[in-house]
């Protein structure tokens, strides 16, 4: 089963509404057949604009992250079940993208900039781009053999 990220937006409400939401949309999740990793906690606060969602202008909400397993067959039936929910403002599932693995090469960003190798390719090519002249000297092209204006 794939990963997902399912980043919730749900109307203010006291804590034990917004848990009992929380709940609703977990055992959603159960009943497409998948395993949820972490709820996080986002925060509350207002919306950058207006979002009209059942019926209802909503201003302010509350931010949650769910991450979760699931079959990616069931992904429909999952979002159609949390849209018919009154509490939820809106919603959406991501693919959860594999962490890029890396080369860590802290001991040359400890080096002076000097002794960088890729401090060294830069120079190296803006040496070769200066060789090259891409600018043009500029001509006048009034047909006079003066300069009319003042320089």
């Amino acid at each position: 089963m794939l990963t997902y990220e399912m980043p919730i937006l749900l109307r203010i409400m006291s804590r034990s509404e917004t848990a009992a939401t929380l709940k609703r949309t977990a055992e959603a999740i159960f009943e497409t057949g998948g395993f949820i990793r972490n709820i996080e906690n986002l925060g509350s606060g207002s919306l950058p604009y207006k979002t009209s969602s059942h019926g209802t202008v909503h201003k302010k909400g509350s931010h949650f992250l769910l991450r979760f397993h699931c079959p990616p067959t069931r992904l429909e039936q999952l979002s159609e079940s949390v849209t018919r929910d009154v509490d939820v403002v809106r919603h959406r599932v991501y693919k959860e993208r594999e962490p890029s693995s890396f080369e860590c090469t802290l001991h040359e960003e400890v080096l002076p900039p000097a002794y960088r190798k890729d401090v060294a390719a830069m120079l190296e090519e803006g040496q070769r781009n200066k060789k090259k002249s891409f600018s043009k000297p500029f001509k006048y092209n009034t047909g006079l053999d003066y300069y009319p204006f003042q320089k």
